[in-house]
């Protein structure tokens, strides 16, 4: 996911009981349903342009993926340059291949700044999912301006995707302009999930630590 591209939120979760009924509440993101129902197209403009998820297009970085007793995988995450609709809106397609592996996910951007998740397109079939479509809603990748203590659902996909992050460090402190976002992402679809994801101001995800290895984003 990404990046500049959000390596994709491929983080392959076993279908489950999950609280996919239940509604997140935001801790300090105002005024946003999340995950929505029903994206209103728009509410959105061209492009994503976050300074903590730039999504330029035709971006391209390279990505390494170290998992306990696995090779090391290496790999690219590219902005596509052509949006794709999803649940009418025109959302940015990131593409991730590791290996023989290609994933795709969508994200598009409110007029107010916040990123959204839109889907994810998985080799494995039965990992992936649309906003719109066989209930799975859109929920919020990176808020235009996160806050410690902010709370929110990434996605919404009945008994295939369901993630909750929250904003647990900005660094460096006042007065100087924070130079990264730290959160701490879990899943209520498997209790064994935990990530550490770190994002850098202009250059988006930069790692992702956890019970799935470690991803590095150069």
């Amino acid at each position: 996911m990404a990046g500049a591209v959000l390596l994709p939120l491929v983080l392959l979760l076993a279908a489950g009981c999950g609280t996919f009924a239940q509604e997140y509440p935001p801790t300090g993101v105002d005024q946003l349903t999340i995950p929505t129902p029903s994206p209103n197209p728009a509410d959105f403009v061209a492009g994503v342009d976050n300074p903590w998820l730039p999504l330029p297009a035709g971006g391209v970085r390279p990505v390494r993926v170290t998992r306990p007793g696995l090779p090391v995988a290496e790999g690219a995450v590219t902005v596509l340059a052509d949006p794709v609709e999803v649940a009418g809106v025109p959302a940015t397609a990131v593409r991730t291949a590791v290996g023989a592996t290609v994933a795709t996910d969508y994200f598009a951007q409110d007029t107010d700044g916040n990123v959204w998740w839109l889907g994810h397109d998985d080799p494995v079939p039965a990992l992936s999912w649309r906003a719109g479509t066989a209930g799975a809603r859109a929920g919020l990748a990176m808020p235009a301006t996160p806050r410690v203590g902010d709370g929110f659902r990434r996605a919404l996909a009945p008994g295939v995707e369901e993630r909750v992050a929250r904003v647990v460090e900005i660094a460096p402190e006042e007065p100087r302009a924070p130079e990264q976002v730290v959160l701490e992402v879990t899943s209520p679809l498997d209790a064994a999930y935990e990530a550490r994801e770190t994002y850098r101001r202009g250059a988006g995800l930069v790692s992702r630590s956890g019970s799935e290895g470690l991803q590095r984003l150069d």
